[in-house]
């Protein structure tokens, strides 16, 4: 088969597309024939050698497809099956092996594109709005990067709660994609200092929560954006790794809160896995959510994905295929 190997971290030139032999599933495992895979930003941080991956490695983590065959003592899934996975790497292929356990079915009226370009992103903003801050009436909130892929399903979510939002972006085209999302206010951090204006907006008093998936550049500010016991929810890093916080800090803020969650600590038993993807594809299903594609490459063109995602020009999810 065909698959992006990684042999030396670096950047996106260090993705070589290679004939690889094809893989046999094992114990617990079944074989998925991808048909979409997604590109996110954690795929940079593997790349680039950031998480320290062994190498050589193939990059993905997050594809749907058909299942193939399985191996031994695997009852949640059968050849023919159509699923979508997210966490496992070896995407970036025609061919991976994937534990069962991780396999979630697809809906009847959910192609592999879709499912590719939401489970990953839709989990994420489906626990950041239901399970580490609980959104609801009477919450106004920050949303970092609200066109990207995550933001613009996070804005939406929220929005369905009851929850007043303001979005950053860097340009006026993906503010008409945050606006269209229904962020009740959108700032264009390029044009003017989001903190000001958040500030502007509250009237002084500040937001219940901040989601924060940008890191180094935003993270100062974002902290001061808080009322107090306002929640900082961190839950990436696109322009670096946040330096070391003193805590006391959060104390002359306003006894604030801060986390750094992870998808993997919110799926931690199948149950959990299912009932947020269910969640998630059904409101696709029925377009109560929608999704946005910003781009679709096939997977010999990986490089430039990760460029157009590292340059933070894409609006919305950016698909591989075979």
């Amino acid at each position: 088969m065909k698959a992006i190997r990684v042999h030396e971290p670096g950047g996106p030139e260090v993705m070589r597309y290679e004939e690889i032999p094809d893989p046999i599933p094992g114990t617990g495992e079944a074989l998925v024939k991808i048909e979409a895979t997604g590109v996110n930003y954690i795929d940079i941080y593997r790349r680039s050698g950031l998480i320290g991956d062994s190498l050589p490695m193939t990059c993905g983590q997050e594809a749907a497809g058909v299942v193939e065959s399985i191996g031994a003592d695997v009852s949640t899934a059968r050849p023919g099956d159509r699923v979508a996975y997210e966490g496992t790497v070896g995407s970036y292929a025609e061919l991976a092996i994937v534990p069962s356990e991780k396999l979630v079915p697809l809906p009847s009226n959910v192609d592999s594109k879709t499912a590719a370009s939401v489970l990953l992103q839709g989990m994420t903003a489906q626990y950041l709005s239901h399970t580490t801050y609980p959104l609801g009436k009477n919450h106004t909130v920050l949303v970092h990067a609200a066109a990207g892929g995550v933001g613009l399903l996070l804005v939406q979510m929220a929005k369905r709660l009851g929850t007043h939002v303001i979005g950053t972006v860097s340009s006026e085209a993906k503010a008409e994609q945050a606006s269209g999302a229904g962020a009740d206010e959108v700032i264009i951090y390029t044009e003017v200092d989001f903190l000001s204006e958040v500030m502007r907006l509250t009237n002084g008093a500040g937001l219940q929560v901040v989601y924060d998936s940008v890191g180094l550049e935003t993270f100062d500010k974002s902290l001061k954006c808080l009322a107090p016991r306002g929640h900082l929810v961190l839950y990436g890093h696109s322009s670096g790794l946040v330096p070391d916080l003193e805590l006391q800090r959060l104390q002359t803020g306003g006894s604030l809160f801060v986390t750094r969650p992870s998808l993997v600590h919110y799926t931690l038993t199948r149950d959990e896995l299912l009932n947020r993807a269910s969640d998630v594809l059904d409101r696709v299903g029925t377009g109560e959510l929608d999704v946005r594609i910003d781009s679709v490459r096939p997977v010999a063109d990986a490089g430039e994905a990760h460029r157009r995602l590292e340059s933070r020009a894409s609006i919305g999810k950016l698909i591989l295929v075979p």
